[in-house]
């Protein structure tokens, strides 16, 4: 269980860790349920999280922080926001999260100098959050945020970037 909760720490933290260009390297798409009326739902409870690392050069670091915390903690303010509260009865809505990290992650880059396609490797990061609807068990919300992972990184640096991506995720998720 505590390397499952490490591993989870780890993960999480990779999400949306440090970024020379801000948070512009961040992607979030969401997708919803046709017909679902977003409104008619005032309550939640969390159904889980989990995490995958792809590190095999051991090149990740820990800064030493509760990331899932910070991530359940900015999803409820979220949820609050959209007057949608936590429940311990029969929730109308179950909540997930899932984070994956590619410290191994290739892509193509362009050298500026000789103007060819190298490959290089680029730590990719992914977070997605999913709203079930308890009673059908259908996904009546969805959404995934991508992200460039850097060495260089520390926790406020970290926090700041978690809060910008679930503030935006949110943003999509209909009234």
């Amino acid at each position: 269980m505590k390397n499952l909760k490490t591993l989870f720490i780890a993960c999480s933290l990779l999400l949306l860790t440090a970024c020379s260009m801000g948070n512009k390297d961040i992607k979030i798409t969401a997708n919803q349920e046709p017909g679902v009326i977003f409104s008619a739902y005032k309550s939640y409870d969390w159904l889980g999280a989990a995490g995958i690392l792809n590190d095999p050069n051991n090149t990740w670091q820990s800064p030493g922080i509760d990331i899932s915390g910070d991530i359940k903690y900015l999803i409820d303010r979220e949820l609050r926001k959209r007057d949608l509260f936590k429940t311990t009865g029969k929730p109308d809505l179950a909540v997930s999260f899932f984070i994956g990290v590619d410290m191994d992650n290739q892509e193509l880059k362009l050298d500026e100098e000789t103007k060819i396609e190298l490959k290089k490797t680029t730590p990719k990061a992914g977070l997605v959050v999913v709203l079930t609807e308890v009673e059908s068990g259908k996904v009546v919300w969805l959404s995934v945020a991508t992200g460039d992972v850097q060495e260089q990184r520390t926790a406020e640096l970290v926090r700041q970037r978690l809060d910008f991506t679930v503030t935006e995720m949110f943003k999509k998720l209909p009234k």
